[in-house]
């Protein structure tokens, strides 16, 4: 590849895309050594402390590992969906807070996903992701239990139904709905929820999974949706009332 030094990215930035491609397309496979920073630079026509920086975004992006050693260098990386998720929360995080997406538009994409797992959970389910939401919902049942400790178990307890699904692509497109816009979401309804009526519906949603019982399970999430959104107005209304010229989320 040759690179473009009028290019809005830097030189270092060129030779990551460059590699990156070659990953995504199979021209670089699994376990392949890379060649050599001094190879590299002589290929690049660039600086090596360049092509160093090119290789340390690679690896921030788990793309690339690096051995030390007389057989060691830089490998490309069998990246797993649990090294990704991560990557996934956070730029979920920071596309949900920096763009302005709305509180309707941000549950529908959330429950509809969560709604795609409920079939497959209600027939995979292990006595593991059972014991682990009935575990959030005994701790959620708890006086005295914080708004942080709630939401964190909240967000477990959904982990744990979509994790239930046995697919792993699904738990990993999930991650940024689960763990990044619940926590968003409790931020903006926890002063208004009825925790009762929230650990209610998390244990019917539980009962329906172990039954086996797809149909209940939707329509479980599917209540949990309204009662989330219902939350949600009744916020933004009072907010609203309180400052008559607040822009409606």
């Amino acid at each position: 590849m040759k690179l473009n030094p009028k290019s809005a990215a830097d030189l270092s930035a060129q030779i990551a895309q460059s590699i990156r491609d070659a990953i995504v397309s199979g021209t670089l496979i699994v376990d392949e050594r890379l060649p050599s920073e001094a190879e590299m630079a002589e290929q690049f026509q660039v600086s090596r402390p360049t092509v160093r920086e090119a290789l340390k975004r690679l690896a921030a992006q788990s793309l690339i590992r690096t051995q030390r050693g007389a057989t060691g260098g830089a490998f490309v990386n069998r990246l797993s969906f649990e090294e990704a998720y991560a990557q996934q929360i956070t730029t979920s995080t920071l596309l949900l807070s920096m763009n302005a997406v709305s509180f309707d538009t941000a549950c529908e994409a959330r429950y509809a996903l969560e709604r795609a797992c409920a079939p497959l959970a209600a027939t995979r389910r292990t006595a593991d992701h059972l014991a682990t939401m009935r575990a959030e919902i005994f701790r959620q049942g708890q006086p005295g239990l914080s708004d942080e400790a709630f939401c964190a178990s909240d967000v477990t307890f959904h982990r744990a139904l979509v994790d239930a699904a046995g697919n792993p692509v699904l738990s990993y497109q999930l991650a940024g709905a689960v763990e990044a816009m619940q926590p968003l979401m409790n931020m903006i309804t926890f002063t208004a929820r009825d925790r009762a009526r929230i650990v209610a519906l998390h244990g019917a949603i539980a009962d329906a999974i172990e039954a086996c019982d797809e149909v209940a399970a939707s329509a479980g999430l599917t209540e949990l949706d309204e009662e989330t959104r219902a939350l949600a107005a009744a916020v933004f209304a009072r907010r609203a009332r309180e400052t008559p010229n607040v822009v409606k989320a």
